[in-house]
């Protein structure tokens, strides 16, 4: 059985992002780059610390997915893809080290140089990088790649590409990027941009690309298999260019890995007993404890591991949509969350085991603290205090309920704050002065029955203070399609954060997803509080800056009550066949082994 040693998530984030005392060096060719600081692996390093060089080649991972696809292009706005692909038959110029909040290693670049400032960056190939036809790696492919995901590519690429000012070649192997802004992470977020191949495309319409035109990658494992919907089966690559580097030593071990999708969890979850599945994750707790005791469990041909990490624990639950005007009030969106009673619902459905989302750093120690902001968090805020809901700089908590299912002091709290608002329930509803019922439409993805679930108590909930919202599940092609547009009032929300925020909080919070599809700003947010905060956190020249400035968008966040939050998954429960293995190591993002099975191996 793998028994994972515990995880220091203070010593591992501390040895890495705390460096910020060595001097600034000039500008030159190095193996890596850190955010802040150096690297924490040198340039002989043999292999990363979670992955296992001597593992053995062969087997394979079946997992399963709930929903389905009609897509295997992730590097455009259309079609629903399989999310894995981007991380299992890409590469980019440098690869993340996940045992560091944020540093990178030679990848198809043997090669970083940088300014002291920042304002540039040059990466130099490999000779070797090669695509998966065999065909080399060039500047070309680079340039073109940059270029077109920039500008045509999906959204989560535009941000950063406005922030070139330049890029070209400066060698047969070597691209340099100038930048138009300071921005000190951009060196790093421009090494991991995937790399295609630009000759593929010359008479296909990249942005229309979908099943019939497989993105050509140089990452170890390629589409071997699929049937739209149902799965894909992605194989080793035995001719795989990077197999020999430092970066990918104990990586891509298994032969096959293999997504089955599903109409609904519980199907999925019987695929797995069955045996038609050779690993799970399980988010439920409760279901963890009394339902994985199948015969397959007990005879220990199954076994089950905790694997812990040290991220963020970032934003699930679901997002309240403040371009519809009702959703626009504070006091709404207050009460609403004082309706949601977590307590009942998670002794409910967990046991009570998973402890809740208290702001969308928690579990880390970029977190906000939740008494009133001080010290530098609150000299960041102050300047826009004009702008700040309360609680941000007061001090912000969700409301706890007793647990019991009437939820009484809460409820009437949320009466309160809706009275407040201009809402008062009238005959058995809750309607304005003029007489319209508050309404709103909860859109749902069908099949996923852990939202379908809450909803179902929470709108219990709120028939007792005079709402009845409309209940809609749609297929995962209307669900995606909507919500990149944002048609929707509430929906089930998910976002990751890492311990190294960055860039990409422009496109999770910024303004320009207000009207922009296809950017993570579901709530419609618009905070010039916030993106004051990602701009200092871009530009920090000190951890404590850095820390300082997370800790204030925190409670922008958290305070802007956006969202209803759900548990937190600071754990990850991984039911696999005892063939299955990973490394003892656990890196601070220990999710990272189940949701990229790069360092699993199989073994008999």
């Amino acid at each position: 059985m793998n028994r994972p040693r515990p995880l220091s998530r203070v010593a591992a984030f501390a040895t890495a992002v705390l460096c910020l005392s060595a001097s600034l060096a000039a500008a030159e060719p190095k193996h890596g780059i850190a955010m802040y600081g150096e690297p924490a692996l040198p340039p002989d390093f043999v292999a990363f610390p979670y992955a296992n060089p001597d593992a053995p080649t062969g087997g394979r991972i079946v997992t399963g997915e709930v929903g389905s696809f009609d897509s295997l292009n992730p590097y455009i706005r259309k079609g629903s893809v399989p999310w894995q692909l981007r991380f299992l038959t890409a590469e980019s110029l440098m690869a993340r080290n996940w045992d560091e909040p944020f540093s990178l290693y030679g990848l198809l670049a043997e090669s970083v140089e940088t300014d002291p400032d920042r304002t540039w960056v040059e990466f130099t190939l490999r000779p070797e990088a090669a695509f998966s036809d065999g065909s080399p790696v060039t500047v070309e492919d680079v340039i073109w790649s940059y270029e077109t995901l920039g500008t045509i590519g999906h959204p989560r690429y535009l941000g950063a590409w406005e922030k070139i000012e330049s890029i070209e070649a400066v060698g047969e192997r070597t691209v340099r990027l100038t930048f138009n802004t300071v921005d000190r992470e951009l060196p790093l977020i421009m090494g991991l941009r995937p790399i295609l191949k630009k000759a593929q495309w010359d008479d296909t319409d990249f942005t229309n690309s979908g099943l019939n035109d497989i993105p050509i990658l140089t990452g170890p494992y390629v589409i071997d298999r699929f049937e739209a919907g149902r799965y894909v089966s992605l194989k080793r690559n035995p001719d795989y260019w990077g197999k020999d580097l430092p970066v990918t030593a104990g990586h891509a071990r298994l032969d096959e890995i293999r997504m089955e999708f599903y109409a609904d969890g519980t199907a999925q979850f019987e695929a797995f007993k069955a045996g038609e599945l050779n690993s799970n994750r399980e988010f439920n707790a409760a279901k963890w404890d009394e339902q994985y005791n199948f015969p397959a469990v007990q005879n220990g041909d199954v076994v089950k591991s905790i694997v812990p990490h040290g991220r963020p624990s970032g934003i699930t639950g679901f997002v309240m949509n403040t371009r519809n005007p009702e959703f626009g009030d504070w006091r709404v969106r207050d009460a609403l969350i004082h309706a949601f009673n977590f307590e009942f619902i998670n002794q409910t459905q967990t046991g009570g085991e998973n402890p809740r989302i208290t702001s969308y750093f928690s579990n880390s120690l970029l977190a906000m603290d939740h008494g009133p902001a001080e010290g530098l968090v609150r000299e960041l805020l102050e300047p826009y205090a004009d702008d700040l809901l309360p609680g941000t700089l007061e001090g912000y908590s969700l409301p706890v309920s007793d647990g019991s299912v009437r939820n009484r002091a809460n409820i009437s709290k949320a009466l309160d704050l809706f009275r407040e608002a201009g809402w008062t329930v009238k005959d058995g509803v809750l309607s304005d002065e003029a007489g319209n019922p508050f309404e709103f439409e909860i859109l749902l993805e069908t099949g996923a029955a852990e939202p379908q679930t809450f909803i179902d108590i929470y709108v219990e909930s709120l028939k007792r203070i005079g709402i009845f919202p409309t209940i809609n599940p749609v297929d995962t092609a209307q669900y995606n399609e909507r919500t990149q547009v944002y048609d929707f009032d509430m929906t089930f929300y998910r976002v990751a954060l890492s311990l190294s925020p960055g860039n990409e909080q422009y496109y999770y919070w910024g303004p320009e997803g207000l009207t922009e599809p296809g950017t993570k700003n579901w709530m419609g947010m618009d905070s010039p509080p916030a993106v004051a905060m990602i701009d200092t956190i871009l530009n920090a020249r000190s951890n404590e800056e850095f820390v300082a400035a997370t800790k204030a968008l925190d409670r922008i966040l958290t305070a802007g009550r956006y969202v209803i939050p759900i548990y937190q998954y600071n754990t990850s429960r991984l039911a696999h066949v005892k063939e299955l293995h990973f490394p003892e190591h656990i890196p601070i993002y220990g999710d990272w082994l189940d949701w990229q099975p790069l360092v699993w191996w199989w073994e008999e």
